[in-house]
């Protein structure tokens, strides 16, 4: 089973859901935990793993024989990203926005277009306490994640419960991040911004088809708009964390919910009874 768990926004405790599901079932199942969230990874702050190997992340792009181009422009015409530009008898590559899609390489007629790789990330792995591991790391100045994650999701082993903590969001990261998953936790909170974001982050994960409830994080504070808005579109709410102080102090220590709080362990315990219930029934609707 792959779950991943997303937020429409930052600072929702995505993290900390994440982390805390990996940490109860770990005795039980075979667990392996990704951090897809690649331009600020956090879960091995709580985890502590032991990294044993790592490998870089390259993207292909372009690079231009100026013998054989004549100059046609067919390359820049075909690139969505204006990651390649014809200027006269000048070609111009910039390499922080291509997209390694390989369109120029391919469609040009003179074949002077070959391809080199550019280092734009890295990726670990490991192991903390039964928990399998992998995170990515986006190069600084970097402006694309999709290939990191990629290369994150491509790597996890088979069999077992994976869970992926996405990035916040709802842009091609995320949405690259989600993609292949059995089911998504959106984690939010009881605000006027968190509904705002919970929002778009349904309106994605509905347009991936991809099953999904809600964490409802903080609770205690803001307003009922979250609760109302779940109830009127029939989303359930699977979990709800209080707001604590003593969760929020242990968690800028860098401690897990559920190692701070052990009696939190049954109850994210059944947070994932709750959805391996829901994929059961939607695979039986399917099946009919």
């Amino acid at each position: 089973m792959i779950l991943s768990v997303a937020s429409g926004k930052g600072g929702t405790g995505k993290t900390l859901v994440a982390t805390s599901l990996a940490l109860s079932l770990k005795d039980n199942e075979k667990v392996q935990l990704l951090d897809c969230d690649v331009e600020e990874p956090n879960d091995h702050v709580f985890l502590n793993p032991e990294i044993t190997g790592s490998e870089p992340v390259f993207i292909p792009i372009p690079k231009v024989d100026e013998e054989k181009c004549t100059r046609c422009g067919i390359c820049a015409k075909v690139c969505a990203y204006n990651a390649i530009v014809v200027l006269g008898k000048q070609v111009m590559v910039f390499p922080q926005l291509c997209h390694g899609c390989g369109a120029c390489t391919y469609l040009c007629p003179e074949k002077a277009i070959s391809e080199e790789n550019r280092e734009t990330g890295v990726i670990e792995w490991g192991r903390s306490d039964g928990i399998g591991f992998l995170q990515g790391k986006l190069s600084i100045g970097e402006a694309m994640a999709p290939p990191v994650i990629r290369k994150v999701k491509e790597n996890s082993s088979d069999g077992g419960i994976i869970i992926r903590d996405v990035p916040p969001g709802a842009s091609c990261p995320v949405v690259e991040a989600v993609k292949g998953s059995d089911f998504c936790l959106l984690v939010t909170e009881p605000t006027p911004f968190g509904l705002n974001d919970l929002t778009l982050a349904v309106e994605m994960i509905r347009d991936l088809r991809i099953p999904f409830g809600v964490v409802l994080n903080r609770a205690g504070v803001g307003d009922s708009g979250v609760e109302e808005y779940c109830l009127r579109e029939k989303i359930p709410i699977l979990l709800t964390i209080p707001l604590n102080k003593e969760i929020a102090r242990n968690y800028s220590r860098g401690i897990a919910l559920v190692e701070g709080f052990p009696e939190w362990r049954p109850r994210f315990k059944e947070l994932f009874n709750k959805v391996r219930g829901l994929i059961d029934e939607r695979n039986r609707g399917i099946e009919r």
